[in-house]
């Protein structure tokens, strides 16, 4: 029972509070879904206790929704470990929003339907992670989609709103493509869209190839890659990235939603979800790899010269974005999906710490015309700072100790080091750009605070003169969402990716290299020894009962403890068959972030206005990254405006001269014209008319003699 409320608990939340707000009131509406979807966090950590620790995996089967001959597709929950992480992530950060939204849209007349959209956007993205077929699945890809069309216009009055939701729908539509024409290929290939049908089913599937206009593709490879497009649309990844900062138009706490918990990491789920695919579609996999990095380093060097205070963290949402999918394009599923986990908190807390400094200064959101804010919204500030150290991974390698973003990116980072000297593709070239992408989130990320909350205010004097901190019904979620940013990564570490990993995943995840090596000697002698074949093997057989049945040596007590490889201990991760990244690669995003920190205070506060001198004299590089790489401009230029002459070509070519011209309008006017000859005739006059008939008379009295000759 408890998983359906989890579900559908914010969709009945949403119809009251849109349909009836007129007969209970707004205030009674804002109730109603904030209590359900607290409701449903509260049911959701007892589902994910449930499902870890007590191993409770299951399918719980709604209805049947379709049955066509084969194609069959049935509405389910689907709670297992994936699942129960994002039911976690989506729930808490989502109520907490719905919290929020009562201080940050107290002035608004249409706060019930705000309210009612927000809920539907969550109960989209349940449906979403607990598909257990394609369909579902799909049902709440679109299903975000719509709520997110809603959310971002829904100051409709405004026009940058309309087009940014519109803006937002088209892109998403053009990655939706992909993911239909992906699932299509799977019922083609696999007879089911049912995720254990298809997953059980890839190893025997991995040579099949199709013929298409006189090209062979590998029907797994095209699988994985229609997949991903439509991963990239959802979780704006480069080249359908262009809708992620027009988002912002939408009132702040849907900006928070958006890129901490549902829409944007939609994407990374999809690919988590199918790792079976993509572990057997290894250019698949590349591609991701690569378009993960290329966003990760275009995001973080555009984010530098914004100056929209919301636009810059979007960047770096997009940024973090890239990260994971680079991740997962290497093979470290578990590794992207923590990073996803301890994203949330430090995400959403920026976001809405945002939120506070937009609505303490009266709906200012340009951190040009900010400056000196401490003074005035301390508390924001320090929830600020701790987002902000969360985001950059301030921590301590080798003693284990940082904010959530420590354990989490610099895992990725290492990893993908390790992965590029074994030789996976991409791997090195991930490496780096994920180092110099730590080094300019580092500096963008400080610059915001500075501009924001240090030197001298920089606006209109009665901004700041009526500057005041949030509600408490504003700040209780941004501290809870502050203890996430510290407490998360290294609470949950072990389990994600670590030495508990393995038990932790069961079947829904690898739990990758960095969890192998914690099992000491004993899991690298019985793979060895081929006694075992996959991971659950390990699960099935714990290591004291192999070395009691006498099929393994005995481990050593620091392999049987985890702490096997260099001693590392509580920061145990990141081992490959034994060995470790070398020290420099563990110091290695600590060491950009330290300098891009340096950077920004130089450049804002050491040399207070050297930035802004900097930017005013309009540079190449400067245009190049405030213009966000011209993306926009060359999509209005290809796309746009190309639609646009195609359209005119076919409207007052195709149809108006071609059509139109030889059609209707051809016999039309051909008529025209000889009624206007004809009348010409019409003279008036008797004799005319007289002589008419008579020629007429000749005429007919010729052809009835030749007629009578001609017999």
């Amino acid at each position: 029972m408890a998983p359906i409320i989890i579900v559908f608990g914010p969709l009945l939340g949403s119809i009251i509070a849109g349909l009836f707000q007129r007969f209970i009131g707004d205030r009674a509406a804002m109730a109603l879904t904030t209590g359900l979807l607290i409701l449903s966090a509260l049911l959701s950590a007892w589902v994910f206790y449930d499902v870890i620790f007590a191993e409770n995996v299951r399918t719980i089967p709604l209805a049947t929704w379709m049955q066509i001959g084969d194609f069959s597709a049935t509405w389910s929950i689907r709670l297992d470990a994936l699942s129960a992480v994002m039911l976690v992530v989506v729930t808490f950060v989502s109520s907490l929003v719905h919290v929020y939204s009562w201080g940050y849209m107290s002035d608004d007349p249409h706060r019930a339907r705000f309210f009612s959209y927000l809920s539907l956007f969550t109960f989209a993205m349940l449906m979403l992670v607990t598909a257990d077929d394609f369909l579902q699945l799909f049902f709440g890809w679109e299903g975000v989609g719509l709520a997110s069309y809603l959310l971002i216009g829904f100051w409709y009055k405004k026009k940058s709103a309309n087009d940014a939701a519109i803006k937002a729908f088209v892109v998403n539509r053009v990655g939706d493509f992909g993911f239909a024409l992906g699932i299509m290929a799977v019922f083609a290939v696999f007879g089911s869209i049912s995720f254990d049908a298809v997953f059980n089913d890839v190893e025997g599937m991995a040579t099949l190839t199709w013929n298409f206009l006189g090209l062979e593709f590998n029907a797994v490879e095209l699988i994985a890659f229609l997949l991903f497009i439509g991963a990239m649309g959802k979780s704006a990844q480069f080249f359908l990235h262009v809708w992620l900062p027009d988002a912002m138009e939408g009132p702040t706490p849907v900006s928070a939603l958006i890129h901490a918990a549902t829409m944007v990491t939609a994407g990374v789920f999809l690919v988590c979800r199918c790792f079976p695919i993509y572990e057997a579609a290894p250019n698949a996999s590349a591609f991701v790899t690569v378009i993960g990095a290329t966003t990760a380093l275009f995001a973080a060097t555009v984010g530098l010269a914004q100056n929209d205070i919301k636009r810059v963290i979007a960047y770096s949402t997009c940024s973090q974005l890239g990260y994971m999918f680079f991740a997962a394009g290497l093979g470290l599923y578990s590794a992207a999906m923590f990073h996803l986990f301890t994203h949330a908190f430090f995400k959403a807390l920026l976001f809405l710490g945002a939120g506070s400094v937009i609505h303490g200064l009266h709906h200012e959101q340009d951190m040009r015309k900010m400056g000196g804010v401490f003074a005035y919204l301390p508390f924001t500030a320090i929830l600020m700072y701790i987002g902000t150290l969360a985001l950059t991974g301030v921590g301590l390698p080798i003693i284990g100790w940082g904010f959530a973003g420590f354990f989490s990116k610099d895992m990725i980072i290492e990893e993908a080091f390790m992965m590029g000297e074994e030789g996976v593709p991409f791997g090195m070239l991930a490496f780096w750009v994920g180092v110099i992408a730590a080094g300019l989130t580092s500096f963008y990320s400080w610059r915001l605070i500075f501009m924001t909350f240090h030197g001298k205010f920089r606006g209109e004097k009665e901004v700041i003169d009526h500057a005041h901190e949030s509600p408490p019904v504003m700040m209780i979620p941004l501290i809870l969402l502050a203890v996430g940013a510290v407490l998360a990564g290294a609470a949950f570490k072990d389990q994600f990716v670590g030495k508990h990993a393995f038990t932790f995943w069961e079947d829904s995840l690898p739990p990758g290299p960095y969890a192998e090596g914690n099992y000491g000697d004993f899991y690298a002698q019985s793979q060895a020894a081929g006694i075992l074949e996959e991971h659950s093997d390990l699960e099935a057989q714990s290591y004291e009962a192999a070395v009691d049945a006498g099929d393994a040596e005995a481990p050593s007590e620091a392999a049987a403890n985890g702490d096997d490889h260099g001693g590392e201990g509580e920061y145990g991760a990141g081992e490959h068959g034994g060995h470790h990244p070398p020290t420099w690669v563990l110091f290695a995003p600590l060491t950009v972030s330290i300098l891009g920190f340096i950077l920004a205070w130089i450049f804002y506060i050491r040399f207070a206005g050297f930035g802004a001198r900097l930017a005013s004299r309009e540079g190449p590089l400067h245009s190049f990254l405030l213009n966000k790489w011209y993306f926009d401009e060359i999509y209005n230029f290809v796309f746009v405006r190309g639609a646009r002459a195609l359209g005119d070509l076919f409207w007052k070519v195709g149809d108006r001269r071609i059509i139109d011209g030889f059609g209707p309008n051809g016999f039309a006017a051909s008529a025209l014209a000889a009624a206007r000859r004809l009348s010409k005739a019409q003279s008036g006059y008797l004799y005319h008319y007289a002589f008419v008939m008579l020629i007429g008379v000749v005429v007919l009295t010729i052809w009835a003699m030749a007629g009578a000759g001609g017999e």
